[in-house]
């Protein structure tokens, strides 16, 4: 790929982020970590230890990143149920990245697919419940 090319997917991936709302960058977030701890387990395997550990910086990065913006106050049960899996999911990875093992980034790849596709859900639902507000209002402005 030309230096080029590189540049205009990078402009394309931040204008993708820049643009997005909360619950698409949420579920970019969760395939990025799924992606770098599949690309830790692809590295571990070919015994490329300082790829696994970038692929495993940047899941962490990620993971903590989701960590630190719970909001507990309006989140309640379910941002403290989070907190818990997150907190795992990092000793889970760095158990793996220090162990060299496989298994613990099997664990959190399996407890991320789920929190995505549950979330992945939850935001199509709200998508479905908000869209007939939506053309309403639309409809409203248009007879204006």
């Amino acid at each position: 790929m030309s230096l080029n090319s590189v540049r205009h997917l990078q402009a394309y991936r931040q204008n993708q982020v820049t643009t997005a709302d909360p619950g698409t960058i949420l579920l970019m977030l969760y395939q990025g970590t799924i992606d770098f701890l599949r690309q830790a387990k692809t590295s571990l395997e070919k015994r490329d230890m300082a790829e696994k550990g970038r692929c495993v910086t940047r899941a962490l990065a990620i993971i903590s990143e989701l960590l630190t913006s719970l909001n507990f106050e309006i989140g309640g049960e379910m941002a403290r149920n989070l907190e818990s899996l997150y907190l795992f999911m990092l000793e889970q990875i760095t158990a793996a990245n220090v162990g060299n093992d496989p298994q613990p980034l099997e664990d959190a790849l399996a407890l991320l697919s789920t929190l995505k596709e549950g979330w992945e859900g939850a935001i199509a639902a709200e998508r479905k419940r908000a869209a007939p507000e939506t053309t309403y209002e639309q409809s409203l402005a248009a007879r204006a």
